[in-house]
Formats: C-alpha cells, structure tokens, sequence
C-alpha cells in the first residue's frame, strides 16, 4: 500500500540492531548524486529531521497534477514516471525519475504534472515550506540545486531535438544511451539498461505510436545492436549506438 501523503507526518525511526536511531540521510545510498550530497554532518542531521521516509508500490501515485504542492521528494529507489494531462485527454510523459532526482521543486504553488511509481519506489518526503526555509539557510545547498536544475534544462532542450528533429531510430536510440548515461550514475552498468516504463510510456515520451516503438526495439535486436532481456535491454554494438544517438 502507498504511504499516506502527509506532509506535516513526523518522520519515523529506523533502529539498528543495538536499539539506536539510525541518520537516514548518513546512510543513503544516493547521497553522492543528489544534492544532499552538498551538506556535511551537521547539516544531513538538520536535513533528515524534516524528512518522512516513504514508500509506494508500483502504479501508486506520488502527486497529482494542479494539486497543491505541499511536498518535495529526493527518491531513493525505484523510478517514477512524471506526465501531464492535456485538454482533450492525451497524456504527455515529460520524463522518468530515477535515484537521487528530486520532485516537487517547481516555484509554482501547484503541481506541473502528475508522478506515478512505475515500480516500488522509496523516497525522503520534505515539508516544502520547510526545505525552502533551509535552502534559504544552506546557500551551498541551493547552488546544488541550481547545477540540477541547469542539468535538467539541458535534458529538456536535448528532448526537443529528438521530438523534432530525428527519425525513429534514432529517437529510441537516443532514449535507451541517455537512460545508460543515467543508469550508469547509479549502478555502475555500462550495457545493461532496465526499461521499468512500459512500451507505451516510451511511446508518449518520444511521440511514438507503441508499435513503433516495439518494431524499432526488434529492428535492432535483429541487427544484433543490442538484445532484448526481460527487465529491458543489453547493449552489443555501442559504436553504432552512440553514433545514431548522436546524429
């Protein structure tokens, strides 16, 4: 079941063997890729009182869009996919949220998308009022921010070029080395991507029918470029890939 969206929640203990309390932010295991990873000691104590550590299965929701945006999320594990509702109800997937992303961050007092756990997910909850109290506290945590923020920018710019610019192939291509990338960040994998989002939540991202997106998988599973697994793909012929993603 998904843990209750309660902000103002007090955050619960985790207790090692010898009875004490635990420091969750001290012990993360993607402290390095988000931006806790600017705070030292003292500051990760201050950070994980405000935290609620939660959990949700997959297909649970996180936020809804244009509801009040009450939270900030750091996931922890898992991945989330992060869509909008349009006027006539189509469904644009604006991206994946993996380990170490942060969600909720947007200035606007409601949400600008929906997020949905695409697998079970386990993430710091942050009062946002209060986070927004401590960035004004921690500059440096802010600056961490801002070079995520500017990351994530040139994500969304890299995007538009692949909705307008690139064949099929290539749009899939493309997807699968930037997934890599992200991935690699995480687990160290060089050519093992997982796939948690469905054919068809590929498909929204990139403005590709389902069956598009499945004949392009099988197109370069059968020139031997990568091969299919159950939880996503291998890659095999890197060079070809990275020039395809490239173009």
């Amino acid at each position: 079941m998904a843990a209750l969206r309660d902000p103002g929640a007090l955050t619960p203990l985790t207790l090692c063997p010898n009875g004490h309390a635990i420091d969750e932010c001290s012990h993360c295991k993607v402290r390095a890729l988000s931006v806790c990873s600017a705070l030292d000691g003292d500051e990760l104590e201050a950070l994980d009182r405000l935290a609620r550590h939660v959990a949700f299965d997959a297909r649970a929701t996180l936020f809804e869009q244009d509801e009040a945006s009450e939270a900030v999320f750091n996931i922890t594990g898992g991945s989330v996919r992060l869509y909008k509702l349009l006027p006539d109800g189509r469904r644009q997937i604006v991206g994946f949220a993996l380990p170490g992303d942060f969600l909720g961050l947007s200035m606007s007092d409601r949400n600008a998308f929906s997020a949905d756990a695409l697998s079970a997910v386990s993430a710091c909850q942050f009062p946002r009022q209060l986070f927004s109290d401590l960035l004004d506290e921690k500059p440096h945590l802010l600056r961490r921010l801002h070079t995520m923020a500017s990351h994530e920018l040139s994500l969304a710019q890299d995007q538009m070029v692949i909705l307008g610019r690139r064949t099929a192939e290539e749009k899939v291509v493309a997807f699968l080395m930037g997934l890599r990338k992200r991935w690699s960040r995480i687990d160290g994998s060089t050519v093992h991507v997982p796939l948690p989002m469905t054919r068809q939540d590929i498909g929204d991202f990139l403005g590709l029918t389902v069956e598009t997106v499945s004949r392009m998988l099988t197109k370069l599973a059968r020139e031997k470029a990568l091969v299919i697994v159950p939880d996503g793909v291998r890659l095999l012929d890197l060079p070809r890939l990275e020039a395809l993603a490239e173009c």
